[in-house]
């Protein structure tokens, strides 16, 4: 999970909900809204941060705060988020991100600036992602399904290429990691799937040498 800078909403967006009788299922030009998450996400998926494509067969659009608990958010740009299909289709147990969140609650939303969303997630070797809280730490793993197998293993990938990197290259320069740091953030166009593990492992070895 990375944070996501929340930019300018579709402008489609904004007339939709200056109309009357306006909801979430009459906004039709979602091609527009799935656009701007897309961009704004380096076409990422909010939770997992697998890969995601504008199309209604290729991501999800998520309410953070779902439309049957909190309506008044269901038009709401900073509500919504860009999501993988998370296993749609799937027994509960393989789906994970949004299709296994349903209409559950989470802590923290990685569009919160406030909530530094980054700061909160940690990484084991085997892959698998931890928070501090132990609230959060449980809607990881309950809500989100992020310790998943797949996701789990795909993460593991990164930080055995990382390692085997770090290994070959050693030592490492100030300078490389923080050009390696800016080659997986730049938000410019697509970002690496997985890549907040790798810039987590990095940020983590560029603030040793800086004590």
């Amino acid at each position: 999970m990375r944070a996501i800078a929340k930019g300018a909403e579709p402008l489609s967006l904004t007339r939709h909900r200056q109309s009357a009788h306006c909801d979430y299922d009459n906004y039709a030009p979602k091609e527009d809204l799935r656009e701007s998450l897309v961009a704004e996400q380096g076409a990422l998926c909010c939770y997992c941060t697998g890969r995601i494509r504008n199309g209604p067969t290729t991501m999800k659009i998520e309410h953070w705060r779902c439309q049957a608990h909190y309506p008044d958010e269901q038009l709401t740009f900073q509500n919504l988020l860009g999501a993988c299909r998370g296993g749609e289709g799937q027994p509960g147990h393989l789906q994970h991100c949004d299709t296994h969140k349903g209409d559950r609650d989470l802590l923290w939303n990685p569009a919160d600036p406030v909530r530094r969303i980054e700061t909160r997630i940690q990484y084991d070797l085997d892959g698998t992602i931890r928070a501090d809280d132990p609230v959060f730490e449980d809607q990881l793993n309950n809500v989100l399904n992020l310790n998943h197998t797949h996701i789990r293993n795909n993460r593991k990938g990164v930080l055995t290429g990382l390692l085997e990197w770090w290994t070959a290259e050693k030592p490492v320069p100030k300078a490389r990691i923080e050009k390696a740091i800016a080659d997986r953030t730049n938000a410019g166009g697509d970002l690496t799937p997985y890549c907040q593990v790798a810039v987590w492992w990095l940020k983590q070895k560029h603030a040793r040498m800086a004590q």
